[in-house]
């Protein structure tokens, strides 16, 4: 059955460790979804968070072939677990006179920021999970999104720490 995996994967922190990661998944034909890198409390670990769609029964290949390489120290896969993701994304929004209020009023619905003003738009940062984002888009591309970007997700496991 094909469903999104959202894939924990804490490596050595050296080059070229990321590039053999992203290839496990490309030459099995999963596109990575998103993809965030970063360095953990360790700082010569870091954990890398990938997000793709597909077969249970391929995906769990592709994890027992990551568990071989030499600089993966734990992967883990959150279907099915409970777990916290978040992910942040900045829109810079067409704003002009007649339309300003009601962005900010937006905004402020989202609990999201305006972390930058121009004369003819808002830069908005906002943190959360997939579905809280998708809908701020939904609503901000009435007005004119310029221009966008996202860090990709990040996730953790909810409880203490294994």
């Amino acid at each position: 059955m094909t469903q999104r995996h959202t894939i924990s994967v804490l490596v050595e922190n050296r080059p070229g460790v990321l590039a053999k990661i992203a290839g496990l998944f490309s030459a099995r034909g999963f596109n990575i979804d998103s993809l965030a890198v970063g360095e953990t409390e360790v700082s010569d670990v870091s954990r890398m968070t990938i997000v793709v769609r597909g077969d249970d029964r391929v995906l769990e290949q592709v994890e027992k072939q990551l568990n071989k390489l030499p600089d993966v120290i734990k992967v883990s896969d959150f279907v099915g677990k409970e777990y916290v993701e978040r992910d942040l994304v900045l829109i810079r929004v067409d704003a002009n006179k007649s339309t300003r209020s009601e962005i900010i009023e937006i905004v402020d619905i989202f609990r999201a920021k305006i972390v930058d003003v121009a004369r003819d738009s808002l830069i908005i940062e906002m943190t959360g999970d997939e579905e809280k984002i998708q809908a701020l888009i939904k609503l901000l591309k009435v007005y004119g999104i310029r221009e966008m970007v996202r860090t990709g997700i990040v996730a953790m496991a909810r409880g203490k720490k294994d």
